[in-house]
């Protein structure tokens, strides 16, 4: 009796369901993680930005082509095979966001010795915190529009370059003289980093999610730029309203009086700080560790050279 064509179906599923699990090698296990990792870093990036939707088109045409294979469309499927030598150029140039945010969120996660930051002393004063909150309450209650960007590990010499450099101390003085309206100074971003004041009138890229609120003006999309390329967060004074903002990682926190921006400002600072300190330390542990084993290897040189001058002496 002939086994029915279903049952037959089935016996070969799960005979080759059975193959593959005895093939399955812990390599595969990781590879498989891997994979998981890599598509939920992009799905997670790419969350509330024009690459969803640009990421949906090309998921069509994707479908559109193999659906051409299967009616036999010859003429669409071979606009789509000439058109996918070019996807991928095409991918680069309207993806350049969201791949420019995922090297630099990679960067940020993976720090190599050589690209630790040079820091000053102190750059976490308590001063320090209290010259910046005094100048954004000050110009929130005169409705003075304000930018200030606060450098850390990701560099941003491009931006400071495209300003006024200043390299001036944190004060309060000089950040209400930048914003005064009457200055040529006010029209723009000050980068404040390693306990300076970089550069006033920097200009900085503008987000593209289109989830952000309409209401939101040049100003805070700019601030909420530069975090979603870099590391940085921002401080926004609105000069319709003269409400405080804090921006970081794409995200903005709105409404703020100054203990709350100064509790953002020093939390922020001071997590950058552990982190730093705990790779100088861990560096200073490989230094260490190294010196060691070059001396153990140095003794156990040294030690092989007087045994065989020994066994030389001894066999004369």
């Amino acid at each position: 009796m002939r086994p029915r064509p279903r049952a037959r179906k089935m016996y070969e599923f799960w005979s080759q369901l059975g193959s593959i699990w005895q093939a399955f090698e812990l390599r595969n296990l990781i590879d498989i993680i891997i994979v998981a990792i890599l598509i939920y870093e992009v799905l997670r990036l790419v969350r509330g930005t024009r690459a969803v939707q640009m990421a949906a088109g090309l998921l069509i045409v994707g479908v559109l082509y193999q659906a051409s294979s299967w009616f036999g469309l010859t003429t669409v499927q071979w606009v789509l095979r000439n058109a996918i030598v070019y996807f991928g150029f095409a991918v680069i140039i309207l993806f350049q966001q969201e791949i420019r945010a995922a090297l630099t969120h990679l960067g940020n996660n993976i720090r190599l010795p050589f690209m630790q930051k040079k820091r000053s002393s102190n750059p976490f004063g308590q001063e320090w915190y209290d010259e910046v909150v005094l100048a954004a309450t000050t110009l929130a209650s005169d409705k003075t529009g304000a930018l200030m960007v606060f450098e850390r590990d990701v560099g941003l010499k491009t931006y400071i370059e495209s300003g006024i450099r200043l390299d001036s101390r944190v004060n309060y003085d000089l950040l209400i003289t930048i914003f005064n309206t009457h200055t040529p100074l006010h029209d723009g971003a000050v980068i404040i980093g390693n306990n300076k004041v970089a550069a006033a009138c920097c200009f900085l890229p503008l987000t593209q999610n289109p989830l952000i609120s309409r209401d939101l003006g040049t100003r805070h999309r700019a601030a909420i730029g530069i975090t979603e390329d870099t590391d940085a967060f921002s401080v926004i004074v609105s000069e319709e309203t003269g409400v405080i903002s804090f921006a970081k990682d794409g995200k903005l926190k709105r409404n703020l009086d100054g203990p709350s921006l100064r509790g953002l400002i020093q939390q922020e600072m001071e997590t950058w700080r552990s982190k730093a300190e705990n790779a100088e330390l861990e560096e200073e542990e490989r230094r260490r560790e190294r010196d060691i084993d070059e001396l153990v290897a140095t003794s156990k040189g040294g030690k092989a050279t007087i045994n065989k001058k020994a066994q030389q002496e001894g066999g004369t």
